[in-house]
């Protein structure tokens, strides 16, 4: 099979070890990721982010590939039952393809939004182990281990650190293509890292355990591969800062989740509603959703139930979903941490934003703000907080220099010891549109 793809080119499963790849394009399951998007409701504020979970899978598959061409180049210096064989480079590939196999309906905007929802690696790890999917039927097809061994990759486990690591680590194929596939699809080029430079200065660390029984974790060649790295991390930063983070982006997921909270609060209240899909009338009786009736839910179903709620008895559910379906959007405010001394240094957690004390007090002053203009302030004014940690740091990676011991990535970048381990957080305060100008005369001076 050789597809096109916008952002690796050429795609082609054609080898024995990648001939997964195809029978498992067929499965149900797989097919479901083209119904979902990859970036949620981020088209909303960037049109071309249409792009699915479906194209991601394909892609992330491929990157699995390029490192096994670069493993295998660099792993003579392994035992050779270290070595990458046919059978594991066939168990990277499928878990590679198959890690977001159980995300809900606009990504994970649908697990976010559900009171007590699972997360979707464990929908994950049910879809491949459940032998009545049509997913586990075709791995088991090839070993009946095959999706126990699977899950486990995809849980960032296994007998060779390197090959769990590139599933689930720091620099895993999912973010190496997720990043390049949402900033082609979004137009914001400070996704673009150099991936082919990332993988050729990939090489083995040392062991920890005894000579020829630990197999080593991948390491950084460290006069090819700093920049690669700070240019990987950078790209991540900015993402976040830019896309994922975006204001109207979130806006609208959390109107999506003041939407669902209603929803299945009247559902369990004995009140009925259109179009509402089996998996939420589970959640809203207190039952975890039968695998079938999750499957069911992607985002035409999701959104299809949303706009017949439009049409809802209860006046705040129609009003949120006829206000989502025309794009009117709430309205948001950042809330920014009092600056510090000019020209003073960026002290510990900078980029933390603001406290907990002041989030809670500016949420109480907006709660005020709706009840007062006769808004309900459960519904109408809500606190945003959005967080990531762009670098980690823990011990998958080391820096392997010429002469001298191995070193964390921060130690030999000032860009990298600056991120290591800070915690990027955005406040924002997110109202009723008619709220707006009461809001800025409250909190802008």
């Amino acid at each position: 099979m050789i597809l096109r793809d916008p952002v690796h080119g050429l795609v082609a499963f054609e080898s024995e070890e990648d001939a997964i790849v195809p029978r498992l394009l067929a499965a149900r399951e797989v097919q479901r990721l083209r119904r979902i998007r990859q970036l949620g409701l981020t088209s909303l504020a960037y049109p071309g982010a249409e792009h699915t979970r479906f194209a991601h899978a394909i892609g992330a598959a491929h990157v699995m590939k390029l490192l096994l061409v670069r493993l295998r180049q660099i792993d003579g210096e392994l035992p050779f039952w270290q070595r990458v064989t046919s059978e594991r480079a066939r168990d990277a590939i499928a878990a590679a393809f198959l890690h977001d196999i159980g995300h809900g309906p606009l990504s994970h905007l649908f697990e976010a939004a559900m009171p007590g929802a699972s997360p979707h690696e464990d929908w994950t790890a049910r879809i491949l182990l459940d032998p009545t999917s049509e997913v586990n039927r075709i791995l088991v097809e090839d070993d009946p281990n095959l999706p126990r061994r699977v899950a486990d990759l995809i849980d960032g486990k296994h007998e060779l650190p390197y090959l769990a690591r590139a599933v689930s680590g720091t620099f895993d194929v999912d973010r190496c293509d997720y990043l390049l596939r949402d900033a082609h699809a979004t137009g914001v080029r400070y996704g673009d890292y150099d991936l082919p430079w990332l993988l050729r200065s990939l090489r083995f660390g040392e062991t920890s355990g005894p000579p020829g029984h630990a197999a080593p974790a991948l390491a950084i060649d460290g006069q090819k591969g700093v920049v690669a790295i700070e240019s990987f991390l950078l790209a991540r930063y900015f993402m976040f800062q830019q896309v994922y983070f975006h204001k109207a982006t979130r806006a609208a997921e959390w109107m999506i989740g003041a939407i669902l909270r209603r929803a299945l609060a009247l559902v369990a209240d004995g009140a009925r509603l259109p179009a509402l899909p089996k998996a939420m009338a589970s959640v809203a009786a207190g039952d975890v959703p039968a695998l079938g009736e999750y499957l069911e839910m992607d985002d035409q179903v999701l959104l299809g139930a949303l706009h017949a709620w439009e049409e809802a008895k209860d006046p705040i559910l129609a009003d949120l979903c006829r206000r989502l379906h025309a794009r009117a959007l709430f309205k948001t405010l950042e809330l920014l941490p009092e600056p510090g001394a000019p020209g003073a240094p960026l002290p510990e957690g900078a980029f933390a934003g603001l406290d907990e004390g002041a989030q809670k007090t500016a949420l109480e002053t907006a709660r005020g703000i709706a009840s007062e203009a006769g808004l309900d302030p459960d519904v109408y004014v809500g606190l945003d907080v959005a967080t990531d940690t762009p670098y980690a740091e823990d011990d998958s990676l080391v820096v392997i220099l010429p002469k001298g011991r191995p070193r964390r990535p921060s130690e030999v970048s000032f860009l990298l010891d600056r991120l290591r381990n800070e915690t990027l957080t955005r406040c924002r305060l997110i109202f009723a549109p008619e709220l707006r100008e009461r809001m800025r005369e409250a909190f802008i001076h």
